[in-house]
């Protein structure tokens, strides 16, 4: 059997992920449900693993991107509702009824060329409002397309919903952005409902929307980041700290170990040089695994045997060389930590910030050749 902990790989603690979510719903109004949002592989963690947890803590409601990843989660068990997101083709539309998913309806446009399409039973779906951030949804004014959408007899609508653009944010401009979006959103709601029509669950809140406007009591609230435990940036606000829990740990193995001299160089583009002489180690995991290559240009560190050792040279697509001069019984084998969910020195946020990003894109780009392996910090967790 493959040892999953032979190269890279990625420890996910579903104790942690357990926390989070009671730490969520206590947050949330009475009559509100976390809708989990595990697209992009759950933000890099594992959409099946993570996915397969939250089922068997009792969320009912996930949401990914793309049709493909909803397949996905079918495939592999998932029985609650799973709500699309994004695009998907008409030609695979039937899909969507075939795996009983649920799509967005993006726009008027969407909805109409859906009225021509010959499908096997109604589509069930959720309708996209545009309250301000102009990438998908209908207008929230344009009531006479929106009135179009719900009169759509290929359509059966099982939710309405919107979304924030700046709900991370103190700034008085955005918060004023923010309120005129639920301004919108809740003008918009009550006109369509005056008109007779069934919306389905209502939901505007994402991770920071809850945190940020927790007055706000709507059916669902859209958990992505915040089930991870992590902030997406180190600027994003938060007016009510949630007291969360990172889950995710990224660790890898020394595959080699050499003594160079004073004045030899490191790995592509000679851009170490040795200023005496120096050990390195030469650890699993590189560039195509989704670690950034502009980490070596700001001091970045990794920890083995509990001792840190700088990253040194290029980068590479599958390797990344330390200096491990001063760690004592080093050794090839060793486990190397990059992440630690339990240290905010190893922190994801800390390395997304030294690679100028955003610490949802940064995990969203792990590699899927990195395994992701769950466990419990105890057996009390596991048998729920």
């Amino acid at each position: 059997m493959k040892n999953n902990k032979d190269r890279a790989w990625i420890e996910i603690n579903l104790s942690s992920l357990k926390h989070n979510v009671e730490i969520i719903k206590k947050a949330l109004p009475t009559k509100t449900k976390i809708m989990a949002v595990v697209k992009a592989n759950a933000t890099g963690h594992g959409s099946i693993l993570v996915a397969k947890d939250l089922e068997h803590l009792g969320i009912t409601d996930f949401a990914v991107a793309s049709l493909d990843e909803a397949i996905e989660l079918r495939e592999n068990g998932i029985k609650g509702n799973i709500l699309i997101f994004g695009f998907t083709s008409f030609e695979n539309l039937e899909d969507v009824i075939k795996y009983d998913l649920m799509q967005t309806i993006i726009d008027y446009s969407y909805s109409e060329k859906i009225k021509k399409l010959d499908l096997s039973q109604k589509l069930k779906c959720h309708v996209k409002i545009n309250t301000g951030m102009n990438r998908l949804g209908e207008n929230h004014d344009n009531i006479e397309n929106l009135t179009r959408i719900y009169e759509n007899d290929k359509l059966d609508v099982r939710g309405t919903f919107s979304h924030f653009c700046v709900a991370d944010s103190e700034k008085e401009e955005h918060v004023k952005f923010s309120k005129q979006q639920i301004e919108n959103f809740d003008r918009c709601i009550e006109i369509l409902q005056g008109k007779g029509f069934d919306l389905g669950k209502i939901h505007l809140q994402a991770s920071y929307g809850l945190t940020n406007y927790p007055e706000l009591e709507y059916d669902f609230v859209r958990m992505g980041i915040f089930l991870y435990g992590v902030d997406s940036s180190l600027g994003a606000y938060q007016k009510k700290r949630l007291d969360l829990k990172p889950i995710l740990s990224l660790k890898a193995r020394v595959a080699s170990i050499k003594e160079i001299s004073e004045g030899e160089s490191v790995s592509y583009g000679r851009i170490y040089r040795a200023p005496s002489t120096r050990k390195v180690a030469a650890i699993s995991i590189g560039y195509a695994d989704g670690f950034p290559r502009s980490l070596v240009e700001n001091d970045m560190y990794v920890k083995i045997n509990g001792q840190t050792a700088k990253i040194i040279g290029s980068i590479c697509m599958d390797q990344t060389m330390a200096d491990v001069t001063d760690i004592e019984n080093v050794s090839i084998g060793d486990e190397v930590v990059f992440i630690d969910a339990e240290d905010e020195n190893f922190s994801a946020l800390n390395i997304a910030t030294k690679s100028d990003n955003i610490v949802t894109e940064f995990l969203s780009r792990l590699g899927a050749r990195l395994p992701r392996i769950g466990f419990y910090d105890n057996e009390k967790d596991e048998s729920i």
